[in-house]
């Protein structure tokens, strides 16, 4: 099952563009439980472009999880954050926030066993904003790599579950709080223009490979950028298309 996901509120690259950005020296090696006639792309890169606050990517959460396990070590992956939405204090529009929870339902009937709290809608004065969230991911990264994920996690079930606004500043410095980071270090960086101009950079490389909309796998090959079509329930067909790129 495949969907578009979520476009971020901005111009995007045209879809499908490759551009050729690093130089890598091929190495192959055999496939564990392949042909011994396939082999893998030792120095393959697969990009997992995403937003915390992407109800898509909350969606695709454990067919990933399933997809990442399944791949070779020889792959490295690299997560690099979208942006959907810039920084605003403004109340999101009754439009929006419709079509948002329309999107909640449909996720919920075309991704089996994906849970949204309705609550948050009611509890908390939504804002079409996402950035903060992203700049969290990344202050949590500082502290160590492993929090780029944990952080992520943390704010996808505040946002989806226990409907808190990872919108606001108080609520993520909660959050890091509760995934064991320094809070005051966390909130530090939260407001750094280094963590800013670090968030612009990952958008920037995003676009760059031709990531037009939220999940997006990319794989990276000498050089060149090959984009994988998202299913939301089947990373075995994933699997495949990365494999056939990473070939070669």
């Amino acid at each position: 099952m495949y969907s578009p996901g979520e476009k971020p509120d901005r111009p995007a690259y045209p879809a499908g563009r490759l551009l050729s950005c690093f130089i890598l020296i091929p190495m192959l090696r055999g496939c564990p439980g392949c042909s011994p006639l396939i082999h893998w792309h030792m120095n393959a890169r697969l990009y997992y472009v995403h937003d915390p606050m992407c109800s898509w990517c909350w969606g695709f959460d454990r067919t990933r999880q399933r997809l990442l396990k399944k791949l070779p070590s020889s792959i490295e992956v690299v997560r690099l954050l979208g942006g959907l939405a810039p920084d605003s204090e403004e109340p999101m529009p009754r439009q929006m926030r419709d079509y948002l929870q329309q999107t909640w339902q449909r996720i919920r009937q075309r991704i089996p066993g994906t849970s949204f709290n309705f609550d948050f809608w009611q509890k908390c004065e939504p804002r079409r904003s996402t950035w903060p969230a992203c700049r969290a991911v990344i202050a949590a990264r500082e502290q160590g790599a492993q929090y780029d994920e944990r952080m992520t996690r943390a704010i996808q079930e505040a946002y989806y579950l226990r409907a808190m606004n990872p919108s606001d500043e108080a609520i993520l410095v909660t959050l890091a709080g509760e995934t064991g980071l320094d809070q005051q270090r966390f909130q530090k960086e939260l407001r750094s223009p280094a963590v800013q101009e670090q968030l612009e950079s990952e958008m920037q490389r995003g676009r760059a490979m031709g990531a037009t909309g939220f999940p997006n796998l990319i794989v990276e090959r000498d050089g060149e950028f090959w984009p994988v079509p998202v299913h939301y329930t089947d990373e075995e067909v994933m699997l495949e298309t990365i494999r056939k790129v990473a070939e070669g």
